[in-house]
């Protein structure tokens, strides 16, 4: 009889405290992942993430890809932040090209990481159009006759009209993408979106990478944002950053990279 009130009681303590070790061990593991929102860059449209997201997918975490307008820093950073108002929890916002003004720009609390891929990270009152300073970053081919000017319908714009810049279609593939296939680049050449030229010369406002711990993945062979130029802002706003041997559309051509670059971020929050 002692011996049975005596198992009991130890059982009870055994059980007792494995209670409280799972207590302690279950707030850690069960932390929610952040969501990753990817915010695409001029001369494409969201499709462009389409092999980093079902990569992220694949791998457990929520996606979100908004429209990015194109319309400018200051306007296109509002409409993101739209998106991520209506998203709980931890937030890892990526921004490819022009992309990286937009994030740079948008600002919410829940945004634990800053990634960006082969983008302009300005700093505040730069316009991007700084970054693709030939004399000090030389080798971007995003120059007329492959860069064009177009006027197009505008609502946000005064007399609802613009002067939008897009990339030549004889151009697009030598340009913008030459590590993809003949294929694939005819398909991002369909979804090609213009871009106003007033988003290259409105001049940043405060930075979010200021107070936002950041990641970069340089594209080496980049013929649109010089390496050079990338590595400059990657290093002016403390990133911890990697690089790829890819075009400027690493995020096409090499998605599995990027979304590597994007969990390294995401496991750091």
């Amino acid at each position: 009889m002692r011996f049975t009130r005596f198992a009991r009681a130890v059982l009870l303590v055994l059980t007792m405290l494995a209670t409280a070790f799972a207590a302690s061990v279950v707030p850690a593991s069960a932390a929610p992942r952040p969501t990753i929102v990817l915010v695409h860059g001029a001369f494409a449209d969201t499709t462009s993430w389409d092999g980093v997201a079902a990569d992220l997918r694949g791998r457990g975490y929520t996606v979100v890809v908004p429209d990015n307008p194109l319309r400018g820093p200051g306007y296109d950073s509002a409409a993101i932040e739209k998106t991520l108002a209506g998203i709980s929890g931890p937030i890892v916002l990526v921004g490819h090209s022009y992309g990286g003004a937009v994030i740079t720009n948008a600002n919410n609390p829940n945004v634990k990481a800053l990634v960006y891929v082969a983008a302009f990270a300005p700093a505040q009152g730069e316009p991007v159009m700084l970054a693709l300073d030939p004399i000090r970053f030389p080798g971007s081919q995003l120059l007329p006759p492959a860069l064009q000017v177009k006027v197009v319908d505008d609502a946000q714009a005064i007399g609802g009209k613009n002067l939008d810049g897009y990339i030549a279609d004889d151009a697009f593939h030598r340009v913008f993408a030459p590590d993809v296939s003949d294929a694939t680049a005819a398909t991002m050449l369909a979804h090609q979106r213009s871009i106003a030229l007033w988003a290259n010369i409105e001049p940043s406002g405060p930075t979010s990478w200021s107070a936002t711990p950041s990641w970069y993945l340089v594209s080496a062979g980049d013929t649109v944002i010089p390496p050079a130029a990338q590595r400059f802002m990657a290093n002016r706003i403390g990133a911890h950053t990697s690089e790829v041997q890819a075009s400027h559309v690493a995020l096409v051509s090499q998605p599995r990279v990027v979304a590597d670059a994007i969990v390294a971020a995401a496991d750091a929050t």
